[in-house]
C-alpha cells in the first residue's frame, strides 16, 4: 500500500507539471512537399534558475535493490536526474518543435525503441506520432511493468497501456558485473492513441517508479531534443512564420515565441525555461538507519557497478 501510495502521489505532481501544447482535434494533415529555399533554425535552450536535486528513490522499498542499485550513491538510494544541465545552463533533452506548418519535408520518425537497461529507460525522451507505437526491449534480468499515460494538465491521464516485459534470461542474472553485451529481450509493442487535445506521453515501471520515459507528439517532422549543451537544430524549414515552442516534462507549460524563417537563410534563437521551485515529488534522500538495507532482515549488497564499468 505504500508503494503504491507514493506512486500514486508522484504521477500526480508530474500531471501538475505537464503541458500539452497547442492540437485540435480533427487538425489539417501535414502534407510532404517538396521544400525550395528552405531555412534553418539553430539556438540553444537553458535552465533558469537553480538545477532542481535528483529525485531519491529507497531502494529496499521496491523490488530487485541488488540488481537496480548497480546505479545508486553508494548508500542505497537510487537517484533520477530528469535535469542535465552544462556548467552555462544549456538544458539537455528539452523539446523544441516548430508548430503551425502545414506542408513540407517528410517525416524520418519510425517507431521509437526504449530500452530498459540497468532499471532505466533509455532514452529519456524522445517523440512520437498519433495513432503509431512506441517499442520496448528489455535488457535487465529483472521484470518490468510497463505502464504508458497519454496525460494533459487540463484533462488528466489516460491509460494507453499496462503490460508486463519479461525478464531477459540472456543476461547472467546472478552476476552484479556483467554487461550488457547480449541480445534484447521479447518485444513489446504499445499502441499510441493521443485524444482530446493530449499531447504527452509518459512511460513508467510499475515495479521500479524511477524509471521514467516521456515524449511528446509530433505533427509535423520540425522538431528537435537538445544536446547536453543545449543546443538543437531544425533544418529544411518553409520560408514563413511559425510558433516556436520549447519543453521540458518538468518546467511547466514550457514557452513560445513566433519566428520567421528567412528563404535560405538562417535564424538563430535562444529559449529559456525556469527551474521548478519547491517540493517536486515525494521522493527525496533520507539518511535514516531505519531505510538502510538491514531493514530488509537478510543480507543485501547495494553497490554502484555500472559507473565503473566500461
Amino acid at each position: 500500500m505504500g508503494s503504491a501510495w507514493l506512486w500514486l502521489k508522484n504521477l500526480v505532481g508530474i500531471l501538475s507539471l505537464a503541458a500539452a501544447l497547442p492540437l485540435t482535434e480533427g487538425a489539417m494533415a501535414y502534407e510532404v512537399i517538396e521544400v525550395r529555399h528552405g531555412g534553418t533554425i539553430e539556438g540553444t535552450v537553458s535552465l533558469s534558475g537553480d538545477v532542481p536535486a535528483p529525485k531519491g528513490f529507497n531502494l529496499i522499498t521496491f523490488p530487485d535493490p541488488a540488481y537496480c542499485g548497480r546505479i545508486s550513491n553508494g548508500r542505497g538510494w537510487r537517484l533520477l536526474y530528469d535535469f542535465i544541465v552544462d556548467s552555462r545552463g544549456g538544458l539537455k533533452d528539452a523539446v523544441v518543435l516548430l508548430e503551425g506548418v502545414e506542408a513540407g519535408k517528410p517525416f524520418e520518425l519510425s517507431v521509437p525503441l526504449i530500452e530498459a537497461r540497468d532499471c532505466m529507460f533509455q532514452p529519456f525522451m524522445t517523440f512520437v506520432r498519433d495513432g503509431h507505437a512506441v517499442e520496448v526491449v528489455n535488457m535487465d534480468p529483472v521484470m518490468h511493468d510497463i505502464q504508458g499515460y497519454a496525460i494533459s494538465p487540463e484533462r488528466g491521464a489516460r491509460v494507453l497501456f499496462n503490460m508486463p516485459l519479461v525478464m531477459n534470461h540472456a543476461h547472467r542474472r546472478g552476476d552484479l558485473h556483467a554487461l550488457h553485451n547480449h541480445a534484447p529481450g521479447k518485444s513489446l509493442v504499445g499502441p499510441i492513441s493521443l485524444t482530446k487535445g493530449r499531447r504527452t506521453f509518459y512511460m513508467q515501471c510499475g515495479f521500479h517508479p524511477y524509471m521514467e520515459s516521456w515524449a511528446m507528439a509530433v505533427n509535423n517532422p520540425y522538431y528537435a531534443l537538445t544536446d547536453e549543451h543545449g543546443n538543437f537544430s531544425i533544418t529544411n524549414i518553409p520560408p514563413g512564420t511559425y510558433q516556436l515552442v520549447a519543453w521540458h516534462p518538468q518546467t511547466g507549460p514550457g514557452t513560445s515565441i513566433m519566428v520567421t524563417v528567412p528563404a535560405d537563410g538562417k535564424l538563430l534563437q535562444h529559449l529559456s525555461l525556469p527551474a521548478p521551485k519547491g517540493n517536486r515529488t515525494a521522493y527525496r534522500i533520507m539518511n535514516n538507519p531505519r531505510f538502510g538495507p538491514q531493514a530488509l532482515g537478510y543480507p543485501v549488497e547495494i553497490r554502484p557497478l555500472v559507473q565503473f564499468q566500461p
